[in-house]
Formats: C-alpha cells, sequence, structure tokens
C-alpha cells in the first residue's frame, strides 16, 4: 500500500503555517494544477491530492488530529542548502549606526543536481520598428532560426513581433515545422515607431496558452528604442507575469532604449536586463541567454521577510547567475537556481546602536520560496534567520575574502549610481568629480576601456550638463558585468 503523502509537504507549508498561508499556498497550487488548464493526468492527480491536504489543513480540529499522526518535523527541503557569510562576526557596542553586509548563497544540494532541464515555454517578442532595419533585424532573424533548431521536442516556442501594433508569428507551438517557421521569421520586415506594451501583452498571451508548471515559463524582449505612454502597464503586467510565475528579461540594443524602465520591467518577476552595444553581439548574448534557461534547477525563487527592529535594509543586489539591483521591499523575487551556478545575493544593512543589555541583533527574518519542475508536490520553504551577536570589544574585524572582492566591484557600480542621480538633480561639478573618481579605480583594477569611457563622460558632463546615451549605458552595464566571476579582465 502507498505510504500517504505529507499534507505539508505537498503544500510546500512547515507545520507552524498560519491559515492564511495554507490558503495561499492551496490557492497557488490549485491555479498552477488545476484540471481546466488542460494539463497532464499527473497535475490532476496531483491536483486532488492539493484539495485533500486543504480540507484538512483548513479545519481546527482535523488539522490537530492530523498533526498527532505525523512523525518528527524535518526542518527544511532537502534540496536547497543556504549559507550565509557576514562582514562582521559581531556587532559592537557603539554609540554610532553600523553597516552590515550579508552574502546569502542558496543552492542546489549536491544530490540534487542531476535532474534534467525542464521543457522550455518561451516567447521571443521582438522589435521590428523601423530604427530595427538593416545589420539589427538581419542578426535577430538569424539567431532566432538558430534558436528554432535547437528546440528539443518538449520545449515550446512561440515569436512575436511589435512596431506600433504587434503581430504573432508564431504560436505558441511544440510541433516545430522548421523550413515552415524559418521562412516566417525570414520575411518580417521593419516598419513603424515602437510600443512595447503591445508587444508584451501578446507574448504574455502565448506564454499563457502553454503555462504548466512542469515548464520554465519565461519571455525575452528585445528592443533598440523606447516606449512612450505605456510604461505602467507593461509594468502591470509584468506583476501579473510574476505572480503567474513567468519570468521576464530584457535585452537592449544600442544606446536609445529606457534602461532603467527595463531594469524594473524584468526585476519585477526576478529577470535580468542585458546591454547589447553592437549588433555582432546579439546572437551571442540571445544564445547565452536561452542555455541558461536550459540549465534552470529552481525556476522561480521568492524572499519574503521583515527586516529586525533596529536595522535597516538599504541595498539589495544579485551577483550570480545573472547580476542586477533589487528592489528592498518583501516579496523579492530573486530569478531562478541553476544546476551549477549557486543563487548568491549582497544585501547592505545599516543597523542602530544597541540596546545595553541586548545580546543579538536581528538583521532580517523570512522564508525562502522555490518552485523546482521536477518535484511532482511544491518545495518546502527554507526559512532565512540572519543575526549578529552583540559584543563589547571594537576591535576592527576583517570581513571574508568572498565580501571584500564583492564590495570592491559593487563600489564601482555604485560610484555611476550616485553621478547619475548627481547629474539628474543637477550636481554636475560633483558628477564629473565622482567618474573621475571611478576611473582611478578602474585603473587600478585594470579596466582600461571602462576608464577611458568614465573620463570622457566626466568630461562631457562639464560641457554638455549631461552623459552621453551610449557612455552613461556602456558605464552602468560594464561596472555591473565586473560583479559576475571571472569578469576581472579588461573591459573592451
Amino acid at each position: 500500500m502507498p505510504e500517504k503523502p505529507d499534507y505539508y509537504t505537498l503544500l510546500g507549508l512547515q507545520r507552524d503555517a498560519s491559515p492564511e498561508e495554507i490558503r495561499q499556498a492551496y490557492f497557488s497550487a490549485a491555479r498552477r494544477l488545476h484540471p481546466d488548464k488542460g494539463g497532464s493526468a499527473q497535475d490532476t492527480e496531483r491536483f486532488l491530492e492539493i484539495q485533500a491536504a486543504y480540507e484538512v489543513l483548513n479545519n481546527p480540529k482535523k488539522r490537530a488530529e492530523y498533526n498527532a499522526t505525523l512523525p518528527p518535523e524535518k526542518i527544511g527541503s532537502g534540496l536547497i542548502r543556504q549559507k550565509a557569510l557576514y562582514s562582521r562576526q559581531s556587532i559592537p557596542r557603539m554609540k554610532e549606526p553600523q553597516l552590515v553586509y550579508a552574502l546569502i548563497e542558496f543552492s542546489a544540494t549536491s544530490d540534487s543536481k542531476a535532474p534534467p532541464a525542464p521543457p522550455l515555454n518561451l516567447c521571443l517578442v521582438l522589435d521590428r520598428s523601423t530604427s530595427m532595419q538593416g545589420q539589427n533585424m538581419d542578426m535577430v532573424k538569424a539567431t532566432a532560426i538558430q534558436l528554432l533548431r535547437r528546440l528539443r521536442n518538449s520545449d515550446t516556442l512561440s515569436v512575436v513581433v511589435f512596431s506600433d501594433r504587434a503581430e504573432t508569428v508564431i504560436p505558441a507551438t511544440h510541433n516545430i515545422e522548421l523550413k515552415k517557421l524559418e521562412a516566417r521569421i525570414q520575411m518580417l520586415q521593419t516598419s513603424g515607431g515602437t510600443e512595447i506594451f503591445q508587444g508584451l501583452e501578446s507574448g504574455y498571451n502565448e506564454i499563457c496558452r502553454g503555462l504548466k508548471g512542469s515548464h520554465v515559463n519565461h519571455i525575452i524582449l528585445l528592443t533598440d528604442g523606447r516606449t512612450y505612454g505605456d510604461e505602467e502597464k507593461c509594468l502591470e503586467l509584468a506583476g501579473k507575469a510574476a505572480e503567474a510565475g513567468i519570468g521576464i528579461s530584457g535585452l537592449g540594443i544600442g544606446s536609445e532604449w529606457n534602461d532603467d524602465f527595463l531594469d524594473k520591467l524584468a526585476s519585477l518577476t526576478g529577470g535580468s536586463s542585458l546591454y547589447v552595444s553592437r549588433s555582432q553581439d546579439i546572437q551571442h548574448m540571445l544564445i547565452e541567454k536561452f542555455n541558461k534557461l536550459w540549465q534552470v534547477y529552481a525556476k522561480e525563487s521568492t524572499l519574503e521577510f521583515k527586516v529586525g527592529d533596529g536595522a535597516d535594509l538599504r541595498y539589495a543586489f544579485r551577483l550570480q547567475p545573472e547580476v542586477g539591483l533589487l528592489p528592498v521591499e518583501s516579496p523579492l523575487r530573486l530569478g531562478p537556481i541553476l544546476k551549477d551556478i549557486d543563487l548568491k545575493i549582497l544585501m547592505e544593512f545599516m543597523v542602530q546602536p544597541p540596546g545595553s543589555q541586548a545580546e543579538k541583533v536581528r538583521l532580517l527574518e523570512g522564508e525562502f520560496k522555490v518552485s523546482i519542475s521536477s518535484q511532482p508536490v511544491p518545495v518546502q520553504s527554507v526559512p532565512l534567520r540572519l543575526s549578529r551577536p552583540v559584543a563589547g570589544s571594537t576591535k576592527l574585524q576583517t570581513p571574508p575574502a568572498e565580501i571584500l572582492r564583492a564590495l570592491s566591484h559593487l563600489s564601482l557600480y555604485r560610484l555611476q549610481e550616485q553621478a547619475r542621480r548627481e547629474v539628474a538633480a543637477g550636481k554636475y561639478t560633483q558628477a564629473s568629480r565622482r567618474l573621475q573618481r571611478l576611473a582611478t579605480h578602474l585603473l587600478e583594477q585594470g579596466q582600461r576601456g571602462l576608464a577611458r569611457t568614465a573620463l570622457l563622460e566626466a568630461e562631457n558632463i562639464q560641457r554638455q550638463k549631461k552623459f552621453t546615451q551610449e557612455g552613461e549605458k556602456h558605464i552602468k552595464y560594464g561596472t555591473r558585468a565586473l560583479l559576475l566571476p571571472g569578469q576581472e579582465e579588461d573591459q573592451p
């Protein structure tokens, strides 16, 4: 007789889950697995198990009776490993606020990296406005065809193009008729302006047609221009996509696109935005993104958290698998964990002076939640507790080497952030000097190309009172790339 499933494990909950958490977990799973979604027989079976679990756990009397039959609880899912490093071993008793950095790492456990890559449900949303004419569009078409040829039988692909209106060139399908679909892509022509919402909405609808809990559901948006008047609609749609488990990544070509908008659009779903400075880089970067989606172990990860009293989360940055600035409010969508690349997050806290009787400073408490395609049931959330003991000693503490390395490169990225804010505020002299400082640090690290760009932008700000669009993006994404492992070599 098969062993009866653990109802808490089915819903991805710990045994002390509140009634509200039980309801939320049930509704989330039910939306994913409901028979109306047209899933497999296995999905339907799981849906019925989830219903049975909810009927018990949502009833206080039945839940108490059920709890009495359970063996001792095992903490954690056994599928995700977490590790935390701190810049301070302890918080000294001082009268001034202190900065504390925490480097959090989530990874697949060593015995859980073997499952095959989950199927993709991928939509390419491609800008075909007039500005894409020529080499940009030629490279986009060639790359889209190359991706078509690499798809597995289990993968689903759709292609949407947009200008001031959207057109679905390839509806969501996994029965690939290569010659016919390649011909459709080859026939694409440029025309019109840039209205990203038109394309994004059509791409979202195509993804929803093939949406399955067992797939990696992702939109890749590629554009070379700014969208006007529909930014908020795009961001609202990104929030809707995040709730449905759909990721969005953006590739911006050239210098005309709005990097702040694309950053925010992607970060709402745990995705990333990339800068494509030259047409010939389109193929490499799009295929690299495709390959990472193929290596997904946990396709969604979210941190729901509360900052401790006396602590302020001032900054959060994802270091890998793809770098990106994160918002500092809960829930924090962190994106995927790859099979062989850990998810690493660096957080900066400002800690107020601890009370005279305090023995520990609580920085953050939360729950790390993941969705793993290879698992037939939801994965139990992983508790995250960040804290430091309080000590009387004010002796200088040397942070771990990994944190020092991350901070040394992150400081370069933050220098350009500050310079951008100063230009926006009309503080041109301060911005110019800050870029000169940035150039000095870049030269010290052997980054001659980036240093040269920073110096040129410092001069341009003094003369023109603004960044050049190309130089601003080169510095922003160039310093951001330094945070990736193995990126210490000189940037051209």
